[in-house]
């Protein structure tokens, strides 16, 4: 296949937060995020595609803290299915890559499963499963009309033709753009200690807020904020190699050392040294 670079493309690197553990494999994957259009920014987060070509019989285990949202995707090569979606993963997920492949996606915001599919969070939770008619149809449908572009630029200007037409008969419910605000939110204060609460910023009681991100995500804000912040303990990691794990802790916010290594492993199973220890094996 011939890849066209989209105007609003841009490679995923290694300095942000990504989710990718082993950051420095980007490069391999040929990892981009394509803006989607203003449109549909209600539904859609990001698109992102990989690109892959391993030497004969490499294996790599990707493990991945990503965002807390349901992903959809194209796939061809040495993939699980043509089509996949990807739900909310209490830990790291991992994906098997091997051989030859290219993944297109969609990253949804919260609002956005309950606009374009008939799915519900529990369907896909902890899974990643082949996306098929019998599944949910009204997806199914979608990505086979996304999948025909050519490539992902192609696939990104579908995607966004398609998805604003079914806009046009589905808006988000009230919950869903309150969870969208939500996980904004909580992705901008990472590193802010002090503020106000949810529910004063949103104006908003706890319970509503609570709702709404069950609803759409599977799981509370305080799931999502430790999830969002373990994104970047992976991050921190991988670019600070050298700083003081307690240093790290305090900056972002736990309580101490022993916090961090506890949830770090928790979801990945292993801890801030070895995995300190495995990004150096990677790189020497």
């Amino acid at each position: 296949m011939t890849v066209s670079r989209d105007a609003r493309e841009r490679s995923i690197t290694d300095s942000e937060r990504s989710g990718v553990l082993y950051p420095d494999r980007l490069a391999r994957y040929a990892a981009s995020w394509i803006a989607p259009d203003p449109a549909v920014s209600a539904v859609v987060d990001q698109y992102w595609h990989v690109s892959w070509a391993l030497d004969e019989g490499e294996r790599l285990d990707q493990p991945i803290i990503d965002l807390p949202a349901v992903n959809v995707t194209v796939e061809e090569g040495d993939v699980p299915a043509p089509l996949v979606v990807t739900g909310v993963h209490g830990r790291a997920w991992r994906r098997i890559i091997q051989g030859t492949g290219q993944v297109f996606a969609i990253r949804l915001r919260p609002a956005g499963l309950a606009v374009l599919s008939d799915l519900a969070p529990p369907h896909v939770a902890d899974a990643t499963v082949p996306l098929t008619a019998m599944l949910d149809s009204r997806l199914h449908t979608l990505m086979r009309t996304i999948a025909a572009g050519s490539d992902p630029g192609e696939r990104a200007r579908a995607a966004d033709r398609a998805i604003a037409g079914v806009l046009m008969k589905h808006a988000p419910t009230p919950a869903g753009l309150l969870a969208n605000e939500v996980l904004d939110e909580l992705r901008d204060r990472i590193h802010r200690r002090i503020g106000p609460t949810l529910a004063e910023r949103f104006a908003r009681s706890e319970r509503t807020i609570q709702r709404a991100c069950i609803d759409t995500l599977g799981h509370g804000p305080k799931w999502l904020s430790r999830r969002i912040r373990l994104q970047e303990v992976a991050l921190t990691l991988a670019t600070r190699p050298d700083d003081d794990l307690a240093a790290i802790a305090a900056d972002l916010g736990y309580t101490d050392q022993s916090h961090l290594t506890r949830d770090l492993r928790a979801a990945t199973g292993i801890t801030p040294d070895a995995y300190r220890r495995a990004l150096h094996d990677l790189t020497t």
